[in-house]
């Protein structure tokens, strides 16, 4: 298999794989990304999550809506721009961001001791090290 062919199947399978682990979330995907994105990357505005999440500034701003409602995300003037909001992410964020991420890990987990031997599991603890180094590739890191 030529390096082309490995990289479509790779992507096949690493996205299934994401639908399969999502499967498990308590909470639209967008609103699970964008606390992702808040804890991962700090304050951000609407404007700089659509732009990450690859949507419309419109829907961006719906999802947090929705999150502020709920007291996951809370918005404060911009120190450099007082049009904009400011949008942080707040402990019970952080929290939910937490359990959702724990019910991720957990259902991988069993499914990795229910689908591979021992001695599968350790290569894959080997591949991740690859993954990840692919992954940084793409990224420019």
């Amino acid at each position: 298999m030529n390096e082309d062919a490995l990289a479509e199947e790779l992507r096949q399978s690493l996205g299934e794989l994401v639908r399969a682990v999502r499967a498990v979330d308590t909470m639209p995907p967008g609103e699970a990304a964008i606390l992702g994105f808040l804890d991962r990357d700090g304050p951000l505005t609407t404007a700089d999550l659509a732009r990450l999440r690859g949507v419309t500034h419109q829907s961006a701003a719906k999802s947090v809506k929705d999150l502020s409602a709920v007291g996951l995300v809370r918005g404060e003037p911009h120190p450099d721009d007082g049009r904009k909001l400011l949008l942080r992410l707040t402990g019970a964020g952080l929290s939910r961001l937490q359990q959702e991420r724990t019910r991720r890990a957990g259902a991988l987990g069993a499914a990795i001791r229910e689908t591979f031997a021992t001695e599968e599991q350790q290569r894959l603890r080997e591949s991740v090290a690859l993954l990840s180094r692919l992954a940084d590739h793409l990224t420019g890191q």
